[in-house]
């Protein structure tokens, strides 16, 4: 099978998923192939100028059984390319995303524009309950619950760590909607050392993280957060808000820790009090570890992505 990927990155978060899934069909014998055009550097003609130069590219790679794009900028190169069926991956209500960070013109656009180039496609996907249920109530559209499982495999290539005591970790973007300003805010009231794992490289990242005592993800918006998944895998405990798809990987005091979003005073009582806590480290660990075995590895998945484009492919 023939499958062309399109996405505005691949690393990190979506992007990150995309890579990631690509290795894994590629294993299965399945070609991938990327779009990965030039890009502008501006910030704020980046989508623009991605919609425009993927779609140029898309047009001219020839012909696929499935185009899979990733995130609505790519619908557009989606559209433009040659295949038989098409998917549309979304991480979040993309709308939702655009209203929080940027201006209520922008955000009237985007919605505009999401639920139309959501129709481009014959098959959506998500991966987080949370978004396929809202996008199912605000759009009437149906979406394929497909998650981004760790790779456990990369993970156990990260090399043995010296912990650093009370150390909290965070890894993430320097952005509002990832609530790292919160951190920042109670950080000096924090009985510990906070790191910043913002624009390091995955391997880089990992490494700090299991270096780490605890992972804090203080987001006012999230999809269903890779990192949080990985800290699992790593046996780092984790607390987070309760927000978007977290509750979905998170049940509370069970295999981590949930506060309320823009709280900043529960979340420092929170880390302060499980880092004395050492029993209840190891006791949320162990069940957090236990979990992402079970239900979010690609042993678990792979063969889920497989039938869902073999199925796609054979359908009419």
């Amino acid at each position: 099978m023939k499958i062309l990927f399109i996405s505005p990155r691949y690393s990190g978060g979506i992007g990150g998923h995309a890579a990631m899934l690509a290795n894994q069909l590629r294993k299965h014998g399945f070609q991938v192939d990327f779009v990965d055009p030039p890009k502008i550097p501006i910030k704020n003609f980046k989508n623009p100028s991605f919609v425009i130069t993927s779609s140029f590219s898309s047009f001219f790679k020839g012909s696929y059984d499935i185009v899979h794009g990733f995130n609505v900028p790519s619908a557009f190169a989606m559209r433009a390319a040659r295949a038989k069926k098409r998917v549309l991956s979304i991480h979040g209500v993309f709308s939702d995303q655009v209203d929080a960070l940027h201006s209520s013109v922008l955000s009237n656009i985007s919605s505009i524009t999401e639920e139309n180039v959501l129709k481009w496609a014959d098959k959506l996907t998500t991966d987080s309950k949370i978004t396929q249920k809202v996008y199912k109530e605000k759009l009437k559209l149906d979406f394929e619950y497909l998650p981004s499982p760790v790779d456990t495999v990369m993970l156990d290539d990260i090399p043995n760590m010296e912990k650093k005591n009370k150390q909290i970790a965070y890894v993430g973007r320097d952005s509002h909607e990832k609530g790292i300003d919160i951190l920042r805010g109670i950080e000096s009231q924090i009985k510990g050392n906070v790191v910043y794992c913002t624009d390091l490289p995955w391997q880089k990242a990992m490494s700090a993280l299991k270096s780490s005592s605890i992972l804090v993800v203080p987001s006012r918006m999230e999809s269903l957060p890779t990192v949080i998944k990985e800290a699992f895998y790593l046996k780092i405990p984790v607390i987070a808000t309760n927000v978007g798809g977290i509750p979905e990987l998170i049940t509370d005091k069970k295999n981590g820790i949930l506060v309320p979003s823009d709280d900043p005073q529960s979340l420092l009582s929170e880390i302060n009090s499980l880092l004395e806590d050492c029993a209840k480290m190891e006791k949320l660990t162990e069940s957090a570890f236990d979990f992402v075995n079970k239900t979010m590895t690609w042993n678990v998945w792979l063969p889920k992505y497989v039938e869902f484009y073999e199925h796609l492919l054979g359908s009419n």
